[in-house]
């Protein structure tokens, strides 16, 4: 069941990004999972579900964040090949 939140944000805001209240309230929802999922905090699923959008979505949108939609590091990349063998 999804909890509401409410904060005040300067009028300005929404002008500056040329967005409705609406609008940004949808790309502040997306700007927040694809940053907590690039740093490694959440998932795919939940960033997906944070961001309100479908898996396809969700990694089509992570291109416009320059994020991959692949989170492995050198070393677990290493060890699945490694393993692999």
């Amino acid at each position: 069941m999804p909890v509401a939140l409410k904060f005040d944000m300067p009028e300005g805001a929404f002008s500056a990004l040329r967005k409705s209240p609406e609008e940004f309230t949808k790309e502040l929802r997306l700007a927040a999972a694809v940053k907590w999922y690039e740093m490694g905090i959440i998932s795919q699923e939940k960033a997906e579900e944070i961001a309100g959008l479908s898996r396809v979505d969700f990694i089509s949108s992570l291109s416009r964040f320059n994020v991959s939609p692949f989170q492995y590091t050198t070393e677990e990349i290493t060890e699945e090949l490694r393993n692999a063998d």
